[in-house]
């Protein structure tokens, strides 16, 4: 079976929705499409007519990309409010071979939640930290290994349920399937971890339209998270108020003509903008640089004091992404707020913009959670899988074509 995986991301600016093949544990690239984000404020769906008609548009334009109706999707929903904690649960086997299976695993971790999440909360995902085999034998993968009893320690990640009902309750309404939910920055981590971040402790950074989330990974575990309400909407509302313009042309002006270092913005290219009262703005691109300059550097210094804040642990890397890292030269700025940052860039065809790092990283996310299970899956059925592959298709060639035309003389001769 071909593991095919559907990803949906919602923003303020855009809803993303990309669909993913996991080739040899990489991600092939099928669909990646965005809309206009309608109904939504700060990920929560604040118009539920306006959030339904953005997300049949989002979905029918993927649908157009690869010919098939999409029934199933994994889901980012707010991380506002997250909580990480520590538990510990285990299993006994009491089976012939006592052999460790998936199914095994997966009671380990239920059981490290039992009954320890208010009425209130969401769990959203157990990271297992390690497994212990007959409480002596640590190990990092327990899958087939012979057991009595597994214990497990694993990190739950909650978020209140508010933060997922409305979304779900949309989504149902267009007949789509919430397979899972998850929060951004897992799909963050996801999308550019390495066997470095498998090891140390590291901060993953998505720096959005509305908002910038914070989160601090301790190998491979989300142990905290914080949400800065700004993002890249606020340096439009800035270039609006300076220039007295509307959102649309501070959009373009910031996407298209600011840089992040005004050592390379030359002031004499320029351009002609209309104000609200009608009148020309004269706007070059060393003053609009500025005022990018400005808000962008604001937001990447309280990161750096969130991250201070999360963890007191030496910090390894930090990784910073988000579709407001797209703005020209930001890796300059990067550099000059902090030592050892590095821009995550997405590098898969098809995909090569960071406003789609969380669902494509979500993708990978899913994927080790199946290997996890030892499970196959697809939101396609082997015969959709089928005609995605173009299999029993047959062309049906017209005799009056000109293709037409070229059989019937090759075959009549």
């Amino acid at each position: 079976m071909r593991k095919i995986i559907a990803s949906l991301d919602i923003g303020d600016t855009w809803i993303k929705l990309v669909i993913g093949e996991i080739v040899r544990n990489k991600v092939n690239i099928l669909a990646c499409v965005d809309t206009p984000s309608r109904g939504i404020k700060k990920g929560f769906v604040v118009n539920n007519e306006s959030a339904i008609e953005a997300l049949k548009e989002v979905f029918l334009k993927a649908e157009e990309t690869i010919g098939l109706k999409i029934k199933k999707v994994l889901v980012t929903i707010p991380s506002n409010n997250t909580e990480c904690f520590l538990e510990e649960g285990y299993t006994t086997l009491n089976r012939e071979d006592n052999i460790v299976n998936s199914k095994d695993i997966i009671r380990a971790m239920q059981a490290s939640v039992y009954n320890k999440l208010a009425l209130n909360r969401e769990l959203v995902t157990i990271l297992p930290t390690k497994f212990l085999i007959n409480d002596t034998q640590i190990v990092d993968e327990p899958l087939g290994l012979p057991a009595d009893k597994l214990n497990v320690k694993a990190i739950a990640v909650t978020v209140p349920k508010k933060n997922s009902e409305a979304i779900i309750k949309c989504l149902e309404k267009i007949d789509i399937e919430v397979i899972d939910i998850a929060i951004g920055p897992l799909g963050d981590y996801y999308e550019f971890r390495n066997k470095e971040t498998e090891k140390c402790v590291g901060a993953i950074v998505n720096i959005g339209s509305s908002k910038t989330e914070v989160s601090i990974f301790n190998k491979g575990r989300l142990t905290a998270l914080e949400v800065i309400d700004m993002g890249g909407d606020n340096i439009d509302y800035d270039i609006g108020y300076v220039y007295k313009i509307n959102r649309r042309d501070s959009m373009y002006l910031k996407e298209k003509m600011a840089l992040c270092d005004k050592n390379m913005a030359q002031p004499s290219e320029s351009c002609f903008v209309d104000s609200k009262n009608g009148d020309k703005v004269k706007i070059n691109q060393f003053d609009v640089s500025e005022v990018v300059i400005s808000r962008l550097k604001e937001i990447l210094n309280l990161v750096k004091k969130q991250i201070n804040l999360l963890t007191k642990k030496e910090i390894s890397y930090i990784i910073i992404t988000g579709g407001t890292t797209e703005c020209a030269e930001f890796k300059s700025l990067v550099d000059e707020v902090f030592s050892k940052a590095i821009v995550g860039n997405v590098l898969e065809i098809g995909a090569r913009n960071n406003k789609f790092a969380t669902a494509v990283g979500l993708i990978k996310y899913y994927d080790s959670r199946l290997r996890l299970r030892n499970k196959d899956f697809s939101i396609f059925s082997i015969e959709e899988q089928e005609e995605l592959s173009g299999v029993h298709k047959r062309v049906n060639i017209s005799e009056d074509s000109i293709l037409g035309k070229l059989f019937n003389y090759f075959f009549d001769n």
